[in-house]
């Protein structure tokens, strides 16, 4: 519970008072009028809100207001600030965790919108529309010019099958479409329930399907994820579809593909510069013939604006009353009396989820092929050990980890401690939370670690270039090796988060920016290799952590010749890296994997 504030204002106000400095849809301020004091005052500089925002408890804003640190740090009354939309850029949200301020949006409020748009493009593509209207308008009457196809019967791939994407894969039902989905989290219950079929890889999804959309958010291992390679692994004459987030298609390989035939359409409503600039390649495919554009205008519905209002406004509500908000963005929320000792372990098992994630449940770079099905683990042992193990609530931690784990793969999903639960039932993700409270034979006072267990014996080949197999009475084993270790350990030193293990490897890193994760053989020539690679193609090395196998790991003469004389390098660059600087990486003698991740 959020304690309650009953005391008056300043100026005399019994009830909390709610600031609204952008149009909003009535529908929600009406909800918030019955027991608070709601000021619309629209037009206001932002010298006029910071001078303002002392006396309210609660701050409501669409995309124009800049809710800083220093409007925050103002706002000595604020509880809750609350953005009627999907996305947070406009509000510090970092800082406003820091003063336990909360922050709330509508992650749900335009699913709706957002699945009927790309119907809509869906088959203003099958049809030639845009293009049909156009020449109509000109005077012209073309119709054996614009032959379309139905979508009847067709296949429909959906890359990513959270709200959105299951959303889209229902209304298809409803056209007769067939619903192929590649998300390595989602429930086949839930898949099965909308009648989809999960399929374990891209490569799979591609050659499958009449029409692709994607429904990701863009991180370092979904930029680019559909470029030449992809497109032309493809059906000749498929159609592409994107209604999430510009740059995950590479949009030089698209008009390239459109302009031979291979792809016979695409429907756009995000682009990697937007406003297009001119000449840029978001420009160069929004004028060709064969693609249907829209600008941005997923979100773009009276009911959407309405559902936003009503949703934010509800929740503001409800945190001013003392309750706790559904959609939390600064989640996992924590009370204030655990917030000083947990805070830098739910900031630090956060990482862990997502460093999981894109690490190994998240196609490489440099690999056209994802993980396997029984790479990707739904099990995990999530272990306390010190201090840290004393602690009875560890919900917040718990939340952490699976808003880490899953916002890799659906960003529409807000995490937070009240609903964290659920969305791990409806992931089919289990967490077993294990409390050591032996003495630590480390430095520091508390570790954490999170190891995902096999979900079965399994022969599924994996991508990874690995050392030959050993020979004699060793060849059984190498035929049937035991599932790798996937296990990430971490530990909090004066505030800051360090991960110290990755799987045998014994390392300390700060999990957060652009990073490199080589798996190599430890032999001498391989830093030196790795940095001239990403010298030459202009990407400068922040830092480099050398992780070389632990003690602890090291089988032994017997079991651990084979894997002792590997090792991981962890960089931190300055930007990130693409699929051809990786793929020059992953060429160099004696590197075994590359991973790409942004934490």
């Amino acid at each position: 519970m959020i304690p309650k504030d009953n005391t008056n204002g300043a100026n005399g106000h019994t009830k909390p008072r709610v600031l609204v400095p952008e149009k909003l849809s009535p529908d929600g301020l009406v909800l918030l009028r019955k027991s608070l004091d709601v000021d619309e005052k629209k037009g206001l500089s932002a010298e006029d809100i910071l001078a303002l925002i002392p006396d309210y408890d609660a701050l409501i804003v669409r995309s124009e207001t800049k809710v800083t640190a220093s409007l925050l740090q103002a706002g000595k009354k604020l509880k809750v600030v609350a953005r009627a939309g999907v996305g947070v850029d406009n509000v510090d949200v970092e800082a406003a965790t820091k003063m336990g301020i909360i922050v709330v949006n509508s992650p749900s409020g335009n699913i709706g919108a957002a699945a009927e748009h790309t119907i809509a493009l869906l088959l203003a593509v099958a049809r030639n529309i845009a293009d049909a209207c156009s020449s109509l308008k000109d005077g012209k009457w073309e119709r054996s010019r614009f032959v379309g196809v139905e979508v009847k019967g067709k296949t429909l791939g959906i890359i990513g099958l959270g709200k959105v994407g299951i959303t889209v894969a229902r209304f298809a039902n409803g056209l007769g479409m067939t619903v192929e989905a590649l998300d390595p989290y989602c429930s086949p219950a839930i898949a099965q329930s909308a009648n989809v079929n999960l399929v374990s890889s891209l490569p799979e999804l591609l050659s499958i399907s009449d029409f692709l959309t994607i429904h990701t958010p863009l991180i370092a291992s979904t930029k680019g994820m559909i470029g030449k390679n992809e497109l032309l692994a493809m059906k000749k004459g498929a159609r592409i579809l994107n209604v999430a987030r510009g740059g995950m298609i590479d949009e030089e390989a698209l008009v390239e593909a459109l302009n031979n035939g291979h792809i016979a359409g695409a429907g756009m409503d995000v682009f990697t510069s937007e406003p297009p600039q001119t000449k840029s390649s978001a420009a160069n495919l929004i004028a060709h013939p064969k693609v249907v554009a829209t600008p941005h205008l997923g979100a773009s519905t009276v009911e959407a604006q309405e559902n936003v209002s009503i949703d934010v406004c509800e929740q503001v509500l409800s945190i001013l009353h003392g309750d706790l908000p559904r959609s939390a963005v600064n989640a996992p929320l924590i009370l204030p009396e655990e917030y000083k000792t947990l805070q830098p372990f739910v900031r630090l098992v956060e990482k862990m989820g997502s460093l999981y994630t894109q690490h190994y449940s998240t196609p490489h770079s440099s690999h056209t092929t994802p993980a396997s099905p029984s790479d990707t683990r739904t099990t995990f042992d999530l272990i306390y050990e010190g201090s840290l193990a004393t602690l009875t609530n560890t919900k917040p931690l718990f939340a952490a980890l699976i808003k880490g784990l899953t916002t890799p793969i659906s960003s529409d999903m807000n995490v937070n401690i009240v609903n964290a639960e659920l969305i791990a039932k409806d992931r089919g993700l289990v967490i077993n939370e294990q409390h050591s409270r032996s003495p630590s034979d480390h430095t520091y006072s508390s570790l954490v670690t999170l190891r995902a267990r096999p979900s079965a014996p399994s022969r599924a080949s994996s991508s990874r270039r690995l050392p030959p197999p050993s020979t004699g009475h060793d060849a059984k084993a190498a035929r049937d090796p035991p599932p790798k270790e996937q296990a990430i350990s971490g530990y909090v030193s004066a505030s800051q988060i360090f991960i110290s293990r990755l799987d045998r490897f014994a390392t300390s890193f700060v999990p957060e920016g652009n990073l490199l994760i080589c798996h190599n053989y430890d032999s001498p020539g391989k830093i030196g290799a790795v940095g001239g690679i990403l010298g030459k193609e202009g990407v400068n090395i922040n830092y480099m952590s050398v992780a070389p196998v632990s003690q602890a790991d090291d089988g032994g003469e017997e079991d651990g010749k084979a894997g002792s004389n590997e090792a991981l390098m962890i960089l931190g660059v300055d930007r990130e890296v693409g699929k051809e600087v990786v793929g020059k990486l992953v060429a160099e003698e004696g590197i075994l994997e590359v991973s790409v991740l942004a934490l």
